[in-house]
Formats: C-alpha cells, structure tokens, sequence
C-alpha cells in the first residue's frame, strides 16, 4: 500500500485517528501496561491472543473472557473491511454468549441519539438511515463498511450510541484549542480532562514521521497544542460510553467502535475514563500481518492491546478514493491541499491548488457532495472531474484504478 504524505497523514490521524498509517514503530513501543510494556508476541492471521497469558482464543472464548468487562473498546482503520469484520463477529459473540451489548459509535455526536434510536427501532431504511443522518457528511466513510453492524444491531434491538461531541466543538477544539470554544461548546465536554501523561504524548508523536518536514520543526507548545486537542477528543467518548451504561442491565457491555489511535496501549479513551471510574475497560485491537509499507510485522508489544486480533496485511481501501486531501474551496468546491503520489488522483495529473467543483456532472460543493459521489462508484470506473486550475476550467479524466503494488 503506498505511504501517505506526512500532511495527509495529519489530517487521517486528527481527523479519523485511523491508526492505519502509523510509523512502522507504532506496535514495539515500551509503554502501556506492565509488566506486559517489556514483552513481545507474536500474531498470526486469524488467532485472537489474550496478551497477558499469551493464549491462542476462538471469538467465542474471547467473549468469556470479556464477562467482567463493561466497556470494550476496538480499535479500527476506517477503511480495512477486516477490521469491520472482527468487529460483527466479536459483537455477535457477545450477543450469543447472552450480554446487553450497546455499541459506542464514534462517527455520530451524541446529540443525534434519536436518529439512532430510530433506526434500531425500524423507522427508516437504509437509505432513508443514510440521508436522515446525514452519513456522508457526519462520517463520510462509505456506508458498506459498517453496514452488517447496523443490520445488527437493528435485527438484535441492541441499542447504538453516538459518542463524539458535535462537530463544530471537534473541529474547533482541533484548530484552536478548548481555551477558544464558547461557553456553550465548552458544555459539550467533560469537566477534567487529562493531558498530563508522558507515555500518550510519546505514542501520539510516533504516527508522524521523525523527518516529517512539516512537524518536526514543532515547538513543545505547537505539540501539547496537538495533543491536547486528541485528549480532550479521548475524554469526550469515553465520557459518553461511560453515560451509556447509566441505567443499563448488569449484564450490559459497551462495544466503542473507534479509531486505533484511540485505543492502543490503554493510551486514548482507556486512561481517561481510568481518571472518573473504576469500571472495567478492555481494549481489542486488530493487528495486520504487514504495516502500511508491506513490511511484516512479526513481533508486537504485549501492551498494545488485552487482546490481539490478527488480520491478512493492510490492504487498500474497499471502495475508491481519489487519494487527496482537501479543505472547502472558494466560491465552491474543494481545493487539494495534499496528493498521494501514488494515487488515481496523482496518475491523472491532479495538482495541489486545484479546484474540484464537479463529478460526473454532479456539483461539488464540499466534502458532503464528494462522499456522496464517490461512494456510487467501485475500483475500475472511469470519471470525468471538473476543476478550477487558477483561472482555467478543466475537465479531467480519472480512473479509479490502484497502484500496481497494492
């Protein structure tokens, strides 16, 4: 799979906090629980690994062992259909083995509950889901992804819980900090959050590059700026998958469908629900056989996660993306900030400072319009992008086709 650029790379990581584009060190750092920060194991295809014994477990033993756990957090890259697929089947294992699950969502504020209530409650149709959340725009992932967990979810009654703040606060947090939100966003998150820890500032550091041009001129402030603002993003879901159980059976378990970078090593939503409750927490965290450069992972750190799930080698993204980075554009449209040099957008000759106002015909006019188009297309068509270059109007044929090595 070819290696993003170190800015599309940032906007992955605070954006989605996939985790799939981490540095190749991502899975060998001493910290995290002990005495499990000091040891290794290895992760075949297929086996789940209890990372304190070292024992080989079926989804169905997986689930036994998770019997005193009330909010299980799994890790995920939004893109990697095998991570979904664990997901479904370490949800369905609960299910069987007879608990209350409720599934944590990070792509939906906790605001737009009733939306989610209303889809377990079989208002809507998947379509009709789709447009009333306003997926593409709320996510913008491509819907199939997490589809079987809805149908779920739906099928069983089990309720799903939007855990995120409102966008707006995330984006604003993001770019400015906490200090810059209004009194009334300020609400939306809890009252302490913890960046004080050592260990998650070096794991949040150890996604980017030690090269990476634009961040390693940072300044310490420029850092806790950044990192602080992923704290704060850790403390308002774990908050909320920690509200989700208020009046819920004894039996009932939250299952917190989220980014890698929020889970691994305890470092994300674990440490800071830890600073509030004494509820147990378990992290699952899927392991690829190959990182994002194709290079095996053979060994990795014990306290990466309390259980390790392998998967084939990272492949690339089921549905098609253009491989850029964009911000809204002016009058219209989006303007690429970013090319992946490996990308359909690169081979047909997109350029950063580009303007796309249009798909097909269809007009762009942010990120929204943009998931919505690509989301009805598949590896191997071909389409026609309109573009604004500085003062002329271009029509551009691109294939959605991947690199070679992929």
């Amino acid at each position: 799979m070819p290696k993003l650029s170190n800015t599309l790379r940032l906007v992955v990581l605070l954006s989605a906090s996939t985790g799939g584009w981490a540095a190749d060190a991502i899975y060998q750092l001493d910290i995290g629980a002990t005495p499990r920060r000091h040891e290794t194991r290895s992760v075949n295809v297929d086996e789940i690994i209890d990372s304190a014994s070292n024992e080989r477990l079926s989804p169905d033993e997986l689930a036994h062992r998770l019997e005193d756990a009330r909010i299980v957090l799994m890790g995920e890259e939004h893109t990697n259909m095998d991570f979904h697929d664990v997901q479904l089947r370490l949800i369905r294992a609960l299910h069987d083995a007879g608990r209350t699950v409720i599934i944590g969502l990070e792509m939906f504020p906790y605001i737009d509950q009733p939306v989610l209530d209303e889809w377990v409650n079989g208002v809507y149709t998947e379509r009709g889901f789709v447009n009333k959340s306003d997926w593409y725009y709320r996510w913008g992932y491509h819907w199939d992804y997490y589809r079987e967990i809805f149908l779920l979810a739906k099928q069983h009654g089990m309720s799903m819980r939007g855990l995120n703040a409102p966008r707006d606060v995330i984006t604003k947090l993001r770019k400015q900090g906490r200090d810059a939100l209004t009194e009334e966003q300020a609400r939306h998150l809890p009252a302490s959050i913890d960046t004080d820890s050592t260990e998650h500032l070096r794991l949040f550091k150890s996604y980017f590059d030690a090269d990476d041009p634009i961040h390693s001129g940072m300044t310490d402030s420029q850092w806790q700026g950044m990192f602080q603002a992923q704290c704060a993003w850790d403390a308002v879901m774990g908050f909320n998958a920690l509200g989700a159980l208020e009046g819920a059976p004894d039996n009932a378990v939250v299952v917190v469908l989220v980014g890698a970078g929020h889970v691994v090593y305890g470092q994300g939503i674990a440490r800071q629900i830890a600073n509030w409750s004494d509820v147990k927490v378990a992290t699952v965290t899927p392991v690829p056989a190959a990182n994002s450069h194709g290079e095996p992972i053979e060994r990795v750190q014990a306290s990466y996660g309390d259980f390790l799930w392998g998967l084939p080698a990272t492949q690339p993204p089921r549905y098609p993306v253009l491989g850029t980075a964009t911000i809204a554009g002016k009058p219209a449209g989006l303007r690429i900030i970013d090319i992946d040099a490996q990308s359909a957008a690169a081979r047909a000759g997109l350029k950063v400072g580009d303007r796309i106002t249009a798909v097909d015909g269809i007009k762009i006019r942010d990120r929204r319009d943009m998931n919505r188009a690509m989301a009805n297309y598949r590896w191997g068509d071909l389409i026609a992008v309109d573009l604004q270059r500085e003062d002329n109007a271009l029509t551009v044929p691109l294939a959605l086709t991947r690199a070679a090595g992929d």
